[in-house]
C-alpha cells in the first residue's frame, strides 16, 4: 500500500493510537499519545475515528515524502512546518499530493506535535493497539521509533471542507503548569508537613523526562513507609522514591512499582505536563475524585461543542 516515505525521522517520532488497554496482566503498558488533547483534535479536524493512528513527533525534525493524495493536519507543539519548502499553518486541514514533501521543524513552543492523515495510518495492531512502546518493542511498524526509509501506509483521500481550530480554542504551551492531583490511599503515609511541602512548592522539570515518567526536583518529600509490595501503577501516579523527588509516571510507565504514591495527576494535566521543556516549573494542587470527574466531563463536553471554522 502507498503512503508516506520517511526521509528524516526526527528525534522521536512514534506511530500511536489512543493506547493499549486491558493488557497490564501481560506486563504491557498503555502507551498512546502523551498529549491526548492535541491528538484528539488532529483526528477530529479530519473527521477521523477517535482512535485513528497518528504520528507523535517528539521535538521535531521530521521529513516525509508523499506517495499518495491525502488531507492532513498538524497539531500540538509550535514548530516551523513546510510543504514543498513553503510555510504552512498548524491546527487546520491541508491537502498534500503524491510527490510533495512535508517537513516539521524543531519545536519552538511545546515539545510534541501530532501529524494526522485522512483515515489514519494503516498499521496492523499488536495486542489490540498500534501504539508504539519502544521499551517493550511493540506497536508501530517494528516496535521502534521511525527510521529513515520507513513507509507509512495509508488509504489517502481528501476531505471536501477545510477546517481549523480557532486560536482562542487551542492549548497554550508555556513554561509552567498547575497539576491537579487526586490523592490516593497512600497519602496517609505522608505526614501533614510533607503534604504541605508537596502542595505548596514549585518543582522544576529535570533533563530526565521521557515517555515513562517526568522526574522533578524541588522540596524533598518523605513518607513514613518502610518497604512495600509492588503494585499496579495508574497513569499520572506521583511516585516518591527514597530521594524525596517526585516522579510523574506517564504513558510508557512500568505496570507495577514499589514506591509510595501521594496521588495521581488527572489526564488533562498530564497532557499539559508533556508539552513542557526541561527547566519548566509545575505546582501541584489537591482535588477530590468528584472534582476530577467533573473536570473530565466538562472537558469532554467542551470538545464536542467546540465549533470548527471553515477555511
Amino acid at each position: 500500500m502507498s503512503g508516506f516515505i520517511v526521509q528524516q525521522p526526527g528525534l522521536l517520532s512514534l506511530l500511536l493510537d489512543r493506547g493499549r488497554y486491558g493488557a497490564h496482566n501481560l506486563g504491557l503498558t498503555t502507551g498512546g499519545p502523551l498529549d491526548f488533547v492535541a491528538f484528539d483534535w488532529a483526528n477530529r479536524l479530519l473527521g477521523n475515528d477517535a482512535n485513528a493512528t497518528c504520528l507523535e513527533v517528539g521535538f521535531g525534525g521530521l521529513s516525509l515524502d508523499a506517495e499518495i493524495d491525502s488531507s492532513f493536519v498538524i497539531t500540538g507543539a509550535e514548530a516551523p512546518c513546510k510543504l514543498n519548502g513553503d510555510a504552512i499553518p498548524q491546527w487546520q486541514t491541508l491537502d498534500i499530493q503524491a510527490g510533495d514533501r512535508l517537513e516539521i521543524g524543531f519545536a519552538t513552543k511545546g515539545t510534541r506535535a501530532y501529524l494526522a492523515v485522512r483515515g489514519g495510518f494503516d498499521i496492523a495492531p499488536s495486542f489490540g493497539s498500534t501504539a508504539t512502546v519502544v521499551r517493550e518493542k511493540i506497536g508501530g511498524l517494528h516496535g521502534d521509533k521511525l527510521q529513515a526509509g520507513d513507509r507509512l501506509p495509508c488509504s489517502g483521500g481528501r476531505i471536501g471542507d477545510k477546517r481549523r481550530l480557532a486560536v482562542a480554542d487551542r492549548p497554550d504551551y508555556g513554561e509552567f503548569a498547575r497539576l491537579r492531583v487526586v490523592p490516593g490511599y497512600q497519602q496517609a503515609v505522608f505526614g501533614p508537613t510533607q503534604q504541605w511541602r508537596f502542595f505548596n512548592s514549585d518543582y522544576r522539570l529535570t533533563e530526565r523526562c521521557d515517555r515513562m515518567g517526568f522526574r522533578l526536583e524541588g522540596e524533598t518529600v518523605h513518607s513514613n513507609m518502610v518497604g512495600m509490595l509492588s503494585e499496579g501503577i495508574c497513569h499520572g501516579a506521583v511516585q516518591i522514591p527514597a530521594d524525596g523527588q517526585p516522579i510523574v509516571l506517564m504513558n510508557d510507565r512500568q505496570t507495577i512499582g514499589g514506591y509510595p504514591k501521594i496521588g495521581s495527576v488527572i489526564p488533562l494535566d498530564t497532557s499539559r505536563l508533556a508539552q513542557l521543556s526541561p527547566g519548566s516549573s509545575v505546582r501541584f494542587e489537591a482535588i477530590s475524585i468528584e472534582q476530577a470527574h467533573n473536570i473530565h466531563c466538562l472537558e469532554q463536553a467542551r470538545f464536542q461543542r467546540c465549533s470548527l471554522q471553515a477555511c
